[in-house]
């Protein structure tokens, strides 16, 4: 909203943004448009299902919400570590089970 309470015209959007940006320590090529692709971004990563993210958007197709949706080295080590955790954990149950050749000997 402008100083006067209404919506921005499109000519000083520009302008306003521009400024904005620099208060806030933005670098001078972050468009107010990648503000989009950050919020997708987090909101999955919060662990929103994809649903969510499309209402929270205001997007009626999967499509549309992909495209702004991203993921980063730092997310694909968090996934890397939980399917270690995750295999880790399998190996110990099935470690602590009698093999099928262990019961057939055992027969």
């Amino acid at each position: 909203m402008g100083e006067k309470g209404k919506p921005f015209r499109r000519s000083t959007f520009g302008r306003k943004w521009r400024a904005a940006r620099t208060k806030v320590g933005l670098p001078d090529g972050f468009r107010f448009y990648d503000l989009r692709h950050t919020g997708h971004t987090f909101t999955t990563r919060s662990g929103a299902t994809l649903k969510d993210t499309m209402v929270r958007a205001g997007q009626s197709t999967e499509r549309a919400a992909l495209i702004y949706q991203h993921s980063d080295l730092e997310r694909q080590c968090e996934v890397a570590a939980d399917l270690d955790q995750l295999v880790r954990a399998r190996r110990e149950a099935a470690d602590d089970q009698a093999s099928g050749t262990d019961l057939a000997r055992d027969a």
